[in-house]
């Protein structure tokens, strides 16, 4: 008969717990890496405010976005500037431009102190708002609006929480209009007729990158005007669009692409037409033109920078059934003093002020 030896006592395992300490050092790892990856663009989110109970949001950009090698290579399509804007400022994450049909009005003035000033409507359907504070390392200070649908907010979508406001990330990329420090203004109008689409040798550029460009590195019009001329213009979204553009001098120009060719008109108000002479049988705005014609042809071209929110006013879009489009902001810019009144969806009792140097 075998004689069965006694077990030894079993230890208490320790497994679980050293389990639970290498997963949270792992865990520990990862978040300091991406802390580490995404440490400017933390910083750049966490400027991101909501303006009351507006759909106007704010945010200063922190650091360099980039912009100097984009102008490197450029952009010929919306899907190459959101690879570069992906690959640049995203890690990689995907994402999709929508710029939709927008009519809006634009127009430059002087103040009775002297100041110029720089008005603009825009006019969409629901449009969330992103304005956006920028301080390149090679280039001018600036602020500017950006329409936060262009990224993919929406009523239903907006950045209130720091994954969902990822993408605001891209914001330097996609201005709709802004100022610089040097005091050079700029907007965007759609025009309703062929895409511009320019085919030479030179680096390729698109609708917003084209202000970003502007703001980044123009002190006047006629800088902006040569900037323009050394790259080929590829209009965003599959449309057509002019540039109102204006300096602290009190030159103001519209900037067109007729059949892809460059075309500088001296005025200083636009809408949804072409200002080009030529018999052009397209394009909205004219009774919006009109209405500032009138007003600035009264005033002399003097208007205080309540008169030229007034103006705003007067040539906002109000809802329609048979349209979308209404007017979401009205931007009255001091490009004398670097600062912005702003307007959300008509509310004109209720303006919010910024400066560049805030």
């Amino acid at each position: 008969m075998k004689e069965t030896l006694p077990q030894a006592p079993h230890k208490p395992r320790r497994l679980l717990p050293k389990l639970l300490l290498a997963l949270a050092a792992v865990l520990a790892a990862l978040m300091l890496a991406v802390l580490l990856l995404f440490q400017r663009e933390l910083r750049t989110l966490g400027t991101l405010e909501r303006v009351g109970n507006t759909s106007l949001f704010t945010m200063e950009y922190i650091g360099d976005y980039g912009f100097d090698d984009f102008l490197e290579t450029g952009a010929s399509s919306d899907p190459e500037l959101i690879r570069f804007i992906a690959g640049k400022l995203l890690k990689g994450l995907p994402m999709e431009f929508d710029l939709p049909d927008l009519g809006c009005s634009t127009f430059a003035a002087h103040t009775p102190e002297g100041d110029a000033v720089f008005g603009r409507n825009f006019d969409m359907y629901y449009s969330p708002a992103l304005f956006v504070k920028t301080a390149p390392s090679n280039g001018y200070r600036s602020i500017s609006m950006v329409n936060l649908a262009y990224i993919g907010f929406g009523e239903d979508k907006l950045p209130t929480g720091l994954l969902d406001s990822f993408f605001c990330l891209a914001a330097p990329y996609v201005p709709l209009d802004g100022v610089n420090e040097k005091g050079v203004a700029v907007g965007v109008l759609l025009i309703d007729t062929e895409p511009t689409n320019q085919q030479t040798e030179k680096v390729d550029i698109t609708t917003t990158t084209a202000i970003r460009m502007i703001l980044d590195q123009a002190a006047t019009v006629e800088e902006a005007l040569t900037l323009l001329g050394e790259y080929d213009m590829h209009a965003s979204a599959n449309s057509c669009y002019h540039f109102q553009i204006a300096d602290a001098s009190g030159r103001a120009v519209v900037v067109e692409y007729i059949g892809d060719t460059m075309n500088v008109v001296e005025s200083p108000r636009a809408t949804n037409f072409l200002l080009t002479p030529g018999d052009w049988d397209f394009g909205t705005g004219q009774d919006r033109f009109e209405t500032l014609t009138a007003a600035m042809e009264a005033a002399e071209g003097i208007l205080t920078e309540e008169e030229a929110m007034d103006l705003l006013e007067a040539v906002s879009q109000q809802p329609q059934p048979e349209k979308r489009s209404s007017t979401q902001w009205s931007c009255v810019y001091n490009q004398s003093r670097g600062t912005v009144f702003i307007a959300m969806g008509m509310d004109y009792d209720h303006l919010y002020q910024f400066s560049i140097w805030d």
